[in-house]
């Protein structure tokens, strides 16, 4: 029986929410960790904008203003199935329930920065974006959302460090038993 993370929800597969700043691999490493165990990768972002899923254009800082209600009613059918890997800049409106692992990525901030500006962020959104990552803003909404032993920070500096997390959660994800165990990565 699963207890725990989901809340005692019982499903075949685990479910994942890959998380951080915006540049810090999320994409990258969701994408390659769906491929490695054949579970279903959603990016919220692109969701989004296939489906309409929002309220309009921030001009400020150049992105859809998410319906956070529209965006959990599309996916609550399917993270009922386990085996999901979603991928998102924020993780507060999800619920808790859906999610057996919440990592957290982190780079390091000259990393960061050069990854941002090579897609074409300045100012005020290359700046908060670098001030969330400083401040770890990411990593204490995970630990305020969800239950301390199911969030992992993990650094994604490199492609290496990409690589080692995709092998440490694949293995994870083999180790699941329905119970959010084991308690580390």
């Amino acid at each position: 029986m699963a207890e725990g993370a989901n809340n005692g929800t019982r499903r075949p597969r685990p479910n994942l929410l890959i998380t951080g700043t915006p540049g810090t691999g999320k994409s990258t490493t969701a994408s390659a960790l769906a491929e490695a165990t054949n579970f279903r990768y959603i990016c919220v972002g692109d969701l989004v904008k296939e489906k309409n899923l929002h309220d309009g254009w921030d001009d400020q800082f150049e992105c859809h203003v998410i319906n956070e209600d529209l965006v959990c009613d599309e996916l609550e059918d399917v993270m009922e199935g386990g085996g999901v890997i979603v991928d998102y800049h924020g993780c507060d409106f999800f619920p808790e329930r859906w999610f057996d692992r919440v990592v957290v990525l982190q780079t390091e901030n000259s990393v960061l920065y050069d990854r941002l500006t090579k897609r074409g962020y300045s100012g005020t959104k290359l700046t908060n974006n670098i001030e969330c990552e400083i401040f770890q803003v990411l990593l204490e909404e995970a630990r305020d959302s969800y239950q301390e032993e199911i969030v992992i920070a993990l650094q994604s500096d490199t492609i290496e460090d990409i690589s080692d997390n995709v092998a440490s959660l694949t293995e994870w994800i083999t180790t699941w038993h329905g119970t959010g165990s084991p308690e580390k990565c």
